[in-house]
């Protein structure tokens, strides 16, 4: 997986690229974790992103978690497959996707 930031002030854009697994989540989980001081407005694009898992999730969640304390975070671009991912978890309920 490849992530792309982009960053202005306190607004954070990361474009996932290829697969979010177990195999690249601690990658992500590294941004989140140092990444974020500061940050008020995340986004992760997903447009290229083909495929989520539990271990993806899990980041997805703990960021998340912290950006509801500083701030907000929402998620656009979602294909198909990774919408039916965040639905059958219900991951939807409670993040904010924007297509």
């Amino acid at each position: 997986m490849e992530i792309k930031k982009e960053q202005n002030g306190s607004v954070l854009k990361l474009a996932l690229v290829g697969r979010l697994d177990a195999v690249t989540a601690p990658e992500l989980d590294k941004v989140v974790q140092n990444e974020l001081t500061g940050v008020t407005d995340l986004t992760f694009d997903f447009s290229e992103l083909v495929y989520v898992a539990s271990a993806g999730l899990r980041v997805l969640l703990l960021a998340q978690k912290r950006m509801k304390k500083q701030g907000s975070m929402k998620l656009t671009h979602v294909n198909s497959d990774v919408k039916d991912v965040l639905e059958m978890t219900g991951f939807i309920d409670f993040l904010t996707i924007e297509e």
